[in-house]
């Protein structure tokens, strides 16, 4: 691995052939993975290409749409919203690579491996960043090209701007994405002596934003839609985006200057701006690069060292007291199964992949829902709105419990022989996992939809049935993960991510978002029929649609695909996990 032989005598390899060879790995595990998804996975791969394509073209519609209503009204807005979502998904590229890299550099068992090889830990980091970019710059580049072609075909922009869309989008990845590396390094190798001032400060910070959000919800004053009052309160609460040293802001200006179409003898003044935007982009990612190798050379193995060695003499040898409230709580009979909750709640307390991510998405979802009160809705638009919103919640819940829960009863396989020495009947294993995720999930997801359905001022009779179409929700998806999970478990395999990416995963993922569509189409229709007809902009025809009896009988509908996706997914599980053998 280190020294290359010849004839006479070894030298240890260059750091450039040591690149190289790490390079050469890259793509042999590459053509491995792409070789496995045709061969073994082409349902899998066949369903991520068509949803793909749909989310894409969903997306490139509502864009084309929203910039030809905003260019004929507001152009000079345009900057302004570059600049929110480019910062946005900026702030969320620097925790989502960091939490990758902490995986990937620490944790894993090929992370574990690579610290014992004589590699140079600068090699290893960019060994690792270039799996965490592809990641992030593959999310990136589907959340965000859809909007820019939108944009560029709204302002008829010259043939260059759509070619240099890409370099502008990866060359912009790449900055916050080694941001989050080198944060996660840092994090890693000083927290343990910081772990106190770390908490304290963040708690500050939490409490501090809290106090201003309400803040600014008691003092505001919300102006009529569309007046320039309006306009005014919504470019000042962007306005903090307009920052010239984000690289957010140099993207949306280079992107800017190339969709401007002037005539041949004033076009090469704005290609030639924004390839100086495009130099700055590129010239900050590789000087970042440069900076992370240099930290990586000296933070890595000590991370990976203070990890390592301060996790037998952190653990705590007792219970915490939530849950010592929650094994104590409750009969003597429901114990075992009390007991088995309180396991998998541990082990997610303790996988910082798992609650960060929670955090993040749910953290940016609630961020989201807390600023839509700064638009001044029709009852029926907001309405459908709260719907909408719905759908995303449950839409970013069935990725976690696919991703996290139908792996649970697969994970137990290594250890299946020591859940067969305890008093403890199978059922309540499959009900220990459905009830750790209904729970888990119910609170965060009724606090996110009914936070968005006050912002959006709709009436109470509104918010209880966003509120019950949540509940049936939250049951429904924890039922189809932990059903299927039961049904098609992998017992042999440590990984859960390969778990959740398998046919089973797949499937649950497949059957969890028809099962979101239905339940939110057959409480939409009728709820927006209605509205509309009380507003008196319906047609007669829909009347029927429109009716109470009509709304009532869609939440039953609801409430009732919940039950099912629920109970026959469970069913099929415990029959299945009771006849397991490992």
């Amino acid at each position: 691995m280190t020294t290359v032989g010849r004839r006479d005598s070894c030298r240890p390899i260059t750091a450039d052939e040591e690149s190289r060879l790490f390079l050469r790995l890259r793509l042999q595990l590459a053509r491995a993975t792409l070789r496995s998804m045709l061969e073994e996975a082409r349902l899998r791969l066949s369903l991520v290409i068509l949803l793909s394509a749909l989310f894409w073209g969903s997306l490139y519609g509502l864009f084309h749409e929203a910039f030809a209503f905003v260019d004929s009204l507001h152009a000079e807005v345009v900057p302004l919203l570059f600049n929110a979502f480019f910062s946005s998904l900026m702030l969320m590229l620097v925790f989502s690579t960091g939490i990758l890299l902490y995986s990937g550099l620490y944790t894993t068992p090929e992370a574990k491996l690579l610290l014992t090889l004589p590699a140079a830990s600068a090699t290893i980091f960019s060994h690792k960043f270039q799996e965490a970019f592809w990641f992030s710059s593959w999310g990136f580049v589907l959340l965000g090209s859809p909007m820019l072609v939108a944009y560029g075909v709204i302002r008829h922009a010259p043939p260059h701007y759509f070619a240099l869309l890409l370099p502008f989008m990866v060359s912009f990845v790449a900055i916050p994405a080694t941001l989050g590396g080198i944060l996660c390094m840092v994090l890693v190798a000083f927290m343990p002596r910081l772990r106190v001032h770390a908490l304290s400060i963040a708690v500050g910070c939490a409490l501090v934003a809290i106090g201003g959000l309400a803040w600014s919800v008691v003092s505001s004053v919300r102006a009529e839609t569309m007046s320039a009052e309006w306009f005014e309160q919504a470019f000042s609460r962007l306005g903090i985006t307009e920052q010239r040293l984000l690289p957010s802001w140099w993207l949306s200006s280079g992107l800017i200057e190339a969709a401007t179409r002037t005539n041949d003898e004033h076009l090469w003044p704005h290609l030639g701006e924004s390839l100086r935007f495009l130099a700055v982009l590129i010239a900050n990612a590789l000087m970042l690069q440069l900076a992370a190798g240099w930290v990586a050379s000296r933070l890595h193995r000590l991370g990976a060292s203070q990890l390592v060695g301060e996790l037998p003499a952190r653990r705590q040898r007792r219970m915490s007291w939530f849950d010592e409230l929650l094994s104590q709580a409750g009969t003597t009979r429901g114990r075992p199964l009390r007991l088995l909750i309180v396991k998998d709640l541990r082990i997610f307390r303790r996988d910082i992949a798992q609650w960060s991510q929670f955090l993040i998405f749910f953290g940016l979802l609630g961020l989201y829902f807390w600023n839509v009160r700064v638009f001044d809705y029709q009852h029926s638009y907001a309405a459908m709105i709260g719907f909408l919103n719905l759908a995303v919640v449950g839409l970013i819940l069935s990725t976690f419990t696919t991703r996290f829960v139908f792996p649970m009863i697969s994970l137990e396989g290594r250890r299946f022989w020591i859940l067969g020495l305890l008093p403890v009947h199978r059922d309540q294993i499959v009900w220990s996992k459905f009830l750790f995720s209904f729970l888990g999930g119910l609170g965060p997801c009724c606090l996110l939809v009914g936070l968005s359905d006050v912002m959006l001022g709709l009436d109470p009779w509104l918010i209880a049935i966003h509120e019950a179409c949540c509940v049936s929700l939250c049951a429904g998806l924890s039922g189809i993960a932990v059903g299927l999970g039961a049904t098609m478990p992998d017992l042999r395999e440590s990984s859960p991510s390969k778990i959740a990416s398998g046919f089973g995963g797949t499937v649950s993922l497949v059957i969890s978002s028809l099962f979101i569509i239905a339940v939110v189409l057959v409480t939409a229709v009728p709820t927006h029929a209605f509205l509309a007809i009380e507003s008196g902009s319906a047609l007669s025809s829909l009347a029927w649609a429109g009716s109470p009896r009509a709304v009532a009988g869609g939440l039953g509908i609801a409430l009732g695909l919940g039950l099912a996706a629920t109970a026959l997914p469970l069913a099929l599980g415990l029959q299945a996990f009771r006849r397991l053998e490992p």
